[in-house]
């Protein structure tokens, strides 16, 4: 019997588009970042979205790392569960 392994899909999805336009910003920057996502309390809603570039050295060993080809995307486990699941996109519309 041949076992099938399959891929779990990031936690957090980034689309072609929002990929390019993250890794653009970056190289603005000069350095190499990776990208941090997550929720703050505030807003109407009580929460906000939050999203910056950071050092990786910044990077927590409890923090879920999403790899695109090289660049990291970073969600701390608090906030991820409220964006599990959340898809990143960029429209220039």
């Amino acid at each position: 019997m041949t076992e099938v392994i399959t891929a779990k899909p990031p936690s957090i999805q980034m689309t072609d588009n929002a990929l390019a336009h993250v890794i653009a910003l970056r190289e603005k920057q000069g350095k190499d970042l990776c990208l941090r996502v997550g929720v703050r309390q505030g807003g109407c809603s009580g929460m906000s979205y939050v999203m910056d570039f950071e050092d990786p050295s910044q990077i927590r060993d409890d923090d879920e790392i999403c790899d695109y080809s090289g660049f990291k995307l970073v969600c701390d486990r608090k906030s991820m569960l409220y964006v599990y699941g959340l898809v990143l996109d960029y429209s220039d519309a």
